[in-house]
């Protein structure tokens, strides 16, 4: 992935996360897939998913 892609995205963190250094994941929409990344280490790797694969992650992880 092109890193201004990344760099010029806007990242989301969890409402889960807080600023007292809890480990959290930021995601953001490019261009029709889904990156990842952690929190604490924003110019660090980034994992990409297609739309469906990311969304199916989701409802993986949902609790009834």
């Amino acid at each position: 992935m092109a890193l201004g892609l990344a760099a010029a995205a806007t990242w989301f963190k969890s409402s889960y996360s807080n600023d007292s250094g809890g480990n959290c994941v930021e995601i953001a929409e490019l261009t029709g897939r889904v990156g990842v990344r952690d929190s604490k280490v924003p110019g660090g790797p980034v994992l990409l998913f297609g739309a469906a694969a990311f969304a199916r992650f989701l409802a993986g992880g949902v609790r009834d």
